[in-house]
This record gives structure tokens, sequence and C-alpha cells, in this order.
């Protein structure tokens, strides 16, 4: 498992990179002159131009494999963030988050992809998967508040030339280090005729999860940053993401939750993040600290169980694919949120919105038909 443990160092740098921005943008934004409205659309063009990264990633990891695709990911990421270094005026911030957006869609499947791939056995990929769940959570509880940090101590030029310079170099050592692992070579029988590998077509409704919470999730960093004070808020910015990541640290560590149903966990957890973002938006007497922590509870439950809940869907074949597929929903919900937050800051709740998107998502879920077999915990999104 000498590549599982260099994948989870390199995917630890890669997320804590990339989730010390979150805290940063917004503010970043504000201070080149950008309006709410403008800001926006800068966090929904970043996930619209995903959707073509993930469309190519997915048949591209399914017939080439996972290291070619992490290293351009990652060292394409660290480039764009040098430019972002010097950036002056909205649109040019616009233009390169749009490119690091389509870059960045490539990393999330290659590394599932990867993992999954270590293994054929149910048991330890699900083993696998949930370090990659632990390894996630643990760079986003760390890195909002260093992110914030840096900003605060050298500002927004160096911070940003720092976290590029961190990808390049992830990148780098990961040409030496990271290789495709060996697949077996199916032996020949005379006895047995050759059966072709059924692939299972999962419907198109199940994806509507991932998007409805990916849209929450954008709602949620474009207003939070904003609900703490923008520029001068920004430690505490810092400080409310990780205060998220904890709470999903927390039912991270619930390992036996995976004796559940995957699909379940799914619709428990959704309906978790929905009553969470109800407690922002309307019941005021509720810390907010307690209302993110029980939100990254309710994410930690979520998804690790769509992911499951995915790879019990299609039967364990085509992974890249999946995730592919996965990956374009939560584009697509990523892009809608921050847009329509950016439209309704100035005269209604963006969080009751997210709310309300969540709950309808619910309730036209349909029912499973069939007892799943119950997974294990796969891997958390932000």
């Amino acid at each position: 498992m000498k590549i599982a443990f260099w994948l989870y160092f390199f995917m630890f740098l890669a997320f804590f990179d990339l989730h010390a921005q979150y805290p940063i943008l917004t503010p970043f934004a504000l201070s080149l002159g950008a309006a709410p409205t403008f800001i926006g659309w800068m966090m929904g063009i970043y996930a619209l131009t995903h959707l073509p990264g993930n469309l190519l990633a997915g048949q591209g990891v399914d017939r080439h494999g996972s290291r070619g695709y992490m290293i351009f990911s990652l060292i394409g990421a660290g480039c764009i963030l040098l430019l972002q270094a010097h950036v002056t005026e909205p649109w040019q911030l616009l233009a390169l988050r749009s490119i690091s957006g389509f870059v960045l869609a490539f990393l999330s499947p290659a590394c599932l992809a990867m993992l999954a791939s270590l293994s054929s056995n149910p048991v330890q990929q699900g083993k696998l998967m949930a370090g990659h769940g632990v390894v996630h959570t643990l760079a986003s509880v760390i890195s909002p508040a260093a992110g914030a940090f840096l900003v605060a101590q050298t500002g927004y030029s160096l911070t940003f030339q720092s976290l590029g310079w961190l990808l390049i170099a992830t990148g780098i050592i990961a040409i030496f280090t990271i290789h495709e692992p060996k697949k077996a070579k199916p032996v020949p029988s005379l006895k047995t005729p050759h059966v072709p590998v059924k692939i299972n077509i999962i419907p198109l409704r199940y994806y509507l999860l991932p998007l409805a919470v990916s849209c929450s999730q954008g709602i949620l960093f474009f207003e939070l940053p904003l609900q703490a004070g923008g520029a001068e808020g920004i430690l505490h910015t810092g400080l409310y993401f990780s205060i998220i990541s904890l709470g999903a640290l927390a039912t991270l560590s619930m390992l036996f939750l995976s004796r559940y149903s995957a699909y379940n966990r799914a619709l428990l957890g959704i309906l978790g993040i929905a009553l969470s973002f109800f407690a922002l938006a309307a019941l005021d007497f509720i810390p907010l600290s307690v209302s993110l922590f029980a939100l990254g509870m309710a994410k930690g439950i979520t998804f690790p169980a769509i992911a499951s809940m995915f790879i019990d869907l299609s039967g364990g074949k085509r992974m890249g694919t999946v995730f592919s597929l996965q990956s374009i929903a939560m584009s697509i919900g990523s892009f809608i949120g921050p847009i329509t937050a950016g439209m309704l800051h100035e005269s209604h709740s963006p969080y009751f919105f997210a709310f309300l998107l969540l709950m309808v998502v619910l309730l036209f879920t349909p029912p499973r038909k069939h007892r799943e077999t119950p997974a294990p915990p796969a891997t958390v999104g932000t």
C-alpha cells in the first residue's frame, strides 16, 4: 500500500491548498471592488467550467488511468494561483477562476478512481475510500483558519503565491512517486465461456441529491464570508469553515454508521443539512457556531453515503465515469448556488432558499425498491 500512502499525502496537501482559499476569495474580490452579484457569478463560473473537465475526466481516467490527470491538475492549478497573486481587476479574477475550474475538474475523479483500483476487495475499497474522507476532512479542518491567518500576516499576494508553489511542488513530486497500479490479467478458461460485464445504469433522479447538496454548499461559501464581515472578518470566516469541518470529522469517526443503508444515510444527512440551513436563516437564538457544527456533522454523514450509494448502484464498474457524473451534478449545483445567493442577498435569505431546495429534493426522491447491501463509507466533498 505504498501508493496509497503517497496518494493520501499528496491529497492532503492538495486539499489543504484548495480549502485554504475558501475564506479568502470573497474578501479578496471585495477588495478589488467587486459587487456581491459579481462574486456570485465568479464562484458560479468556477463550477460551470468544471463540467467539460468532468466529461473529459470520466472517459479519460477509465481509458488512460489517473496519474497523468492528477499531475496536470496539481501543476496547472498551482500556475493559475501564481497568476492570481498579481490580479488587480475583478474581471481578471473571474477569468482565472474559470480556467482553474476546468483544470481542477480532473483531480477528484482521478483520485477516487485510483484509490478504488488499488484493491478489488469491497471491504478494502471501503477502507481506502474512508481514508480519503478522513484525509480530506483533516485538511479542511486546518486549512481555512491557516489561509485566513496567512492573509492577515502577509496579504493576499504572498498567500496566493505560497499556495501556488505548494501545488506545483506537490505535482512535481507526484511524478516520481505515484504510479498506476498493475491490473490483474484475466486467466482464460476452457470450461467457462466469456461473459460480458454488466454495467448498471444509474437513474438520473439520484443525481439530484449531490446537485442539491452542492448548491447549498455554494450558497454557504458565498454567504458565510459576508456574514462574518467580509475583509474585516476574514479570521472569523476561517474559523467558521474549520468548525464545519470539525463537525464533519465527528461523524466520520462514527464507523458504526457504515452498517446502515447508504441510501438512508444520504437522506438523513441531507435532512440534517436542510435543518441546519433553516437554523441559520430563522433561528437567531441558536449560536452560529452550533448551527455550523451541526451542518458539518450532517455533511460528514451525507457525502460518504452518496459516494457509497453510487458505488452500490453502479455495481463497482467504470468508477471513473460514475464519479465523473457525480462531479458533473455537483458542478451544476455549485454553479447555481452562489449565483442564486448573489441575487437574493439584498432582499431574502439565501440560507432559506437552500433549506427549501433540499427539502423539495427529499420529497421528490423516490424510495429504493430493493434492499441494498450496506456499503463502507466512501469520501467527503465541499
